[in-house]
């Protein structure tokens, strides 16, 4: 005997919730892999002074894709086949997931100029290197970051020997363009708002996620309870 009323449409929408959860699993894990593997950003994970926030994050990208797979993938089948044990593995990946998300969030607002002052001495010291040494491995990380970014230069601008890397520009924009530790720094300050909106957003649906899967576990034992 399954479970009837109000209790089998939160089951349906379990399904449905969980089906799009183990979707954008598998995007952040296809996300993950691409920046890890791509020929574009493989320079970042060889130059030796790396930060190690981007191939951190890249890591943890892969991680969290699989884990919200998994997590995606029980809560589905917890609720086709009304399965408490399930139910509550789903139930507890999710609360993992919550608290390393609240976790992320508060180290990320503690550590923010710390994090951004090293992408920029990584970027500096590329440069500085390049210029010296013109490895192809470091061109490519320059033009990644300065393409990536519309930036030119520590100082913004291409007329210093190097202006290959450097995106083309017409007119005054030849002489005035951004620096690049300058455009890395208004990226972050740009869209903390936005991340922090993101990461709010998917909290409040990972609560409601929750709180549905022990409704519905609370609501299959009382039903084999009776029989």
């Amino acid at each position: 005997m399954g479970v009837g009323g109000g209790i089998k449409c939160i089951k349906y929408l379990m399904f449905v919730f969980n089906f799009l959860f183990w979707l954008a699993g598998t995007g952040v894990l296809a996300v993950g892999l691409w920046l890890r593997f791509d020929k574009k950003t493989e320079s970042l994970f060889e130059a030796e002074q790396s930060p190690t926030v981007f191939f951190t994050g890249v890591y943890l990208l892969i991680a969290a894709g699989a884990l919200m797979m998994l997590v995606g993938f029980l809560g589905c089948c917890g609720a086709l086949r009304e399965s408490p044990c399930m139910l509550g593995l789903f139930f507890f990946f999710l609360l993992l997931i919550f608290a390393a998300e609240v976790a992320a969030g508060i180290w990320g607002l503690s550590n923010q100029d710390a994090v951004v002052n090293e992408i920029k001495d990584f970027y500096t010291e590329t440069y500085n290197t390049y210029k010296k040494t013109s490895q192809e491995a470091l061109k490519q990380t320059l033009k990644l970051i300065q393409f990536g970014l519309n930036c030119c230069g520590p100082t913004g601008t291409p007329l210093d020997g190097v202006s290959d890397i450097c995106p083309k520009k017409e007119g005054l924009e030849q002489v005035i363009t951004t620096s690049c530790p300058a455009a890395i720094d208004e990226l972050f300050r740009s869209k903390l708002h936005i991340i922090g909106g993101v990461g709010i957003g998917i909290g409040i649906i990972m609560i409601f996620g929750m709180i549905f899967s022990m409704l519905l576990c609370c609501a299959i034992k009382r039903t084999r309870d009776i029989m």
